[in-house]
């Protein structure tokens, strides 16, 4: 087809429709699990729900994996990891971003280097050291191992270095220093980045199944994914239960994604403009 009759609407339609077969691809599977969880209690689910749709799975999932402490503790350490997070992050962004000194550039690539290094090769010394702290079978064993990472730190320096030194110089001649210029300056703006790293911090954490598998063993410590795992082991035959129980587990997080979906947007497309 020749540029000249090109129609720029035929190239929106085909966008268009390429992003709703994407999204009916991701979608799709959440549907059949949603309607899922309204079949009939009991017994494999050889088609939708037509007429005998029930909310009696959810009342007995809710019931039988006790969520209410799960929710509870999920949502405890999830904040706990993300307050850290954030907190450290903007600290070493900002310093990585704007302050001059000996070795930064090798402390970044340190930074950068931890995110190819999985968790679970580091384990043995976590356990060890949460053990000699005697903090193995409490929250500290769920929150200290994550409260550092370097995706947020590498994220809020990239944002950091988007955000236009002169607006830093005039703070400085109005007399605030480097915490006051972080904290009421370059904070504010990089709000889209905090959303992002919120989000992706928290949703991290509750899904996270490994730390309270490993670090905890204490049945009031036990958290949505901890819940999720006994029930796959006690219910297994019983697909609906399975599938409200796992529909309660994700509601909370899909939620939370949709209130901050545009900052987060705004986050991850602005943290590659300078390097």
């Amino acid at each position: 087809m020749s540029k000249s009759n090109w129609n720029p609407k035929s190239g929106n339609f085909l966008r268009l429709g390429v992003l709703l077969l994407g999204a009916f691809i991701v979608l799709l599977p959440l549907f059949v699990v949603f309607l899922t969880s309204f079949a009939p209690p009991g017994g494999a689910v050889e088609g939708l729900p037509k007429n005998d749709w029930t909310l009696a799975n959810y009342r007995d999932a809710w019931e039988r994996g006790r969520f209410l402490i799960a929710f509870a503790n999920s949502t405890l350490v999830a904040i706990a990891v993300t307050a850290f997070q954030m907190v450290t992050s903007a600290l070493a962004g900002y310093a990585l971003a704007r302050l001059k000194f000996r070795g930064k550039q090798a402390l970044l690539l340190v930074v950068l280097a931890t995110l190819v290094i999985p968790f679970q090769l580091l384990v043995i010394p976590i356990f060890l050291v949460l053990k000699w702290g005697h903090m193995i079978n409490t929250y500290w064993a769920l929150i200290l191992p994550t409260a550092v990472n370097g995706f947020g730190i590498f994220l809020l320096r990239q944002y950091f270095q988007t955000i236009p030194v002169e607006l830093e110089e005039a703070a400085t001649i109005d007399g605030a220093n480097r915490l006051q210029i972080l904290w009421q300056v370059m904070l504010p703006l990089a709000r889209p980045a905090l959303v992002t790293l919120f989000l992706f911090t928290f949703i991290a954490e509750w899904n996270d199944l490994f730390k309270p598998l490993v670090f905890t063993t204490r049945p009031e410590l036990r958290t949505v994914q901890l819940a999720l795992a006994e029930f796959q082991e006690q219910f297994t035959n019983n697909w609906p239960l399975m599938m409200a129980a796992v529909t309660i587990a994700t509601v909370p997080v899909m939620v939370l994604f949709l209130i901050g979906q545009r900052q987060f947007i705004r986050g991850i497309a602005a943290t590659g403009i300078k390097n």
